[in-house]
């Protein structure tokens, strides 16, 4: 009996050729495409929208495998959509990306799977998946196609939801995907990837934020970091840590976000020396290749997707948080964005930036 899997299918090249891969090893095949978000994303090439539907619905004519489309309406707006929104008006800067898939992709899905009798999930993930006997336990690694590489994205998953996950691509670049899709004809071979937040198309968060909530913009003072009044902001969820454009500043030298204080409705900026910071705190841990977090360990630290790893010290200050000293200062690590930390091409563990 053939081992059956689920693969989701936002209808794009990747998650196409994973589906293709996995039937061609013999795996009986269901394509999954989930239903997220009712919006004009509808119209647009996101993984919400109609046309993700129904070119997942062409690839799976295409290679022979059944297609369902899954509606995970309420779930994503529980789970994403509010912590999104929370983040922004907490004064953070919230990824919506890792949390849904650790809660929807690869925790929903799994339960979903469960009830038609599927032990696995798949995705057009780069990044790969390993056993190991000795520690007992899974191990999460980039994948070899280093500009690709989502492994960062996938840093919060759990033991339990790492044993069910099988990535196609793992020893794929991109170019091969995209050879894979010509070759074999797949509708979506020469499709575009979408570049932004997939319930936000026209990436405008602000308005959708406002929309959502029904909120006002309430403009509040910017200060220095000594507290001198020197300009205006036009409402708190358009700033992030690190932002110059859009302050609306006169200055002798450029202005940066330093801080956003919700309780106050402030924020305060510095010069762009003192945006850089060696030292950060971060919550909500997981480990991956650690049972634990060690009270002390040294490696590589990413606090953003596209910056480089960076040399750390880390320091276990409470049961569910610990203190990040850098070797070299980093430009605004940000609250509510993922560090994650490596030691070559191994996920070691991973958390929310809290504070600087």
């Amino acid at each position: 009996m053939k081992k059956r899997v689920i693969v989701a299918m936002s209808g794009g090249v990747d998650s196409s050729v994973a589906a293709y891969l996995l039937r061609e090893q013999g795996y009986d095949v269901i394509g999954i495409t989930l239903k997220l978000w009712d919006s004009d994303c509808e119209k647009q090439d996101g993984c919400c929208g109609f046309s993700g539907i129904i070119d997942a619905k062409k690839v799976s004519n295409k290679i022979g495998i059944r297609h369902y489309v899954l509606n995970a309406k309420k779930i994503f707006r529980e789970k994403i959509i509010t912590y999104f929104i929370d983040g922004y008006l907490k004064g953070q800067t919230p990824n919506p990306c890792a949390y849904c898939n650790n809660f929807i992709k690869f925790d929903y899905l799994l339960e979903k799977a469960k009830e038609i009798s599927s032990k696995f999930v798949a995705t057009g993930h780069y990044a790969n998946i390993f056993f190991d006997p000795h520690k007992q336990r899974y191990v999460l690694k980039k994948g070899i196609d280093e500009q690709k590489d989502q492994s960062y994205f996938l840093s919060l998953l759990n033991q339990k939801q790492l044993s069910s996950i099988i990535f196609p691509l793992a020893n794929l670049t991109k170019r091969q995907v995209r050879d894979i899709a010509k070759k074999v004809s797949l509708p979506v071979a020469e499709k575009p990837q979408s570049q932004e937040i997939c319930f936000i198309p026209d990436n405008d968060y602000v308005n959708f934020i406002k929309n959502f909530k029904g909120l006002q913009s309430i403009p509040g003072p910017i200060k220095d970091l000594k507290g001198k009044n020197i300009g205006t902001h036009s409402g708190l969820i358009s700033y992030t840590i690190g932002q110059r454009k859009g302050l609306g500043i006169s200055s002798e030298h450029p202005l940066y976000v330093k801080k956003i204080v919700p309780r106050k409705n402030t924020i305060y900026v510095a010069d762009k020396e003192r945006i850089y910071q060696k030292t950060f705190y971060v919550n909500s841990l997981n480990p991956v290749f650690w049972k634990d977090f060690p009270e002390r360990f040294r490696c590589n630290v990413k606090i953003r997707h596209k910056n480089p790893e960076s040399p750390c010290y880390g320091k276990l200050v409470e049961d569910n948080k610990i203190k990040v000293t850098m070797k070299q200062p980093q430009w605004a690590p940000t609250p509510g964005q993922l560090a994650v930390f490596y030691r070559k091409d191994t996920v070691l563990g991973a958390g929310i930036i809290e504070k600087t």
